[in-house]
């Protein structure tokens, strides 16, 4: 059993041997995960549906009041960015003092003053290069280990998804998943690359991903629960 219907909820099964106890996740973009040990019974799983049931209306309450107030960034002096997961505080420069519209020096991105009108193109221009070779070598690095050979990496607004596996085994990510943790970032990675072997989230899939990275859960579940506050540039 890979998907539950209870009512108007939907979820995807997600077993795994190590699990003792069930789990219910919200994803980024509201999709609904119940996590659970193999082999637990449908009912059981319904009931555990039923007594969070307001829980999980909560949840995707939430979600999509978080998607409605993501903050806007100001572009001020001190403003915090991502990168990695570690927050560099913005410097405003004068024209003359960098050749390039931006950059980190220092522990700080520093803006010029000329280029704030197109400060978030500038920012998303810097963080997709930055993605592009910093996943091109984790994907480098993990495809040898998982035994695939992805085409090619593709860096590029993929709306609320982190990573997407297309035709021809080239991989997707968003330009925004360089702002996360070095081991989120990573397991998107990770995920994606086993799509190369298990297209879709069958049980196959997510033993596969346990195999290659066993502490998976606790990944997925920090992006699924802190995912959204990497958005906003």
């Amino acid at each position: 059993m890979t998907q539950l219907a209870v009512d108007d909820l939907t979820f995807e099964v997600r077993e795994s041997s190590r699990r003792k106890t069930l789990e219910i996740t919200v994803d980024r973009d509201g999709e609904l995960v119940i996590a659970a040990p193999t082999g637990t019974d449908e009912q059981l799983l319904r009931d555990f549906v039923t007594e969070k049931r307001l829980w999980i209306y909560q949840k995707l309450a939430q979600k999509a009041e978080h998607r409605r107030q993501l903050p806007q960034k100001e572009y001020v002096n001190g403003e915090g960015f991502l990168y990695l997961g570690r927050s560099y505080r913005l410097k405003r420069v004068l024209p003359d003092a960098q050749s390039v519209p931006l950059k980190l020096v220092a522990g700080r991105f520093q803006l010029r003053e000329d280029a704030l009108p197109d400060a978030r193109e500038h920012f998303i221009r810097w963080y997709s290069a930055r993605a592009s070779d910093w996943l091109t070598a984790k994907v480098k690095e993990h495809a040898q280990r998982l035994g695939v050979e992805p085409a090619g990496v593709t860096v590029q607004d993929l709306g609320y998804r982190w990573g997407s596996c297309g035709k021809g085994n080239r991989v997707y990510f968003h330009w925004k998943t360089i702002l996360l943790p070095r081991h989120i970032a990573e397991y998107v990675v990770v995920h994606e690359l086993v799509h190369l072997h298990e297209p879709h989230h069958t049980p196959a899939f997510w033993r596969r991903l346990e195999r290659a990275m066993p502490d998976y859960e606790q990944r997925k579940g920090w992006l699924a629960r802190h995912g959204i506050e990497v958005e906003g540039v």
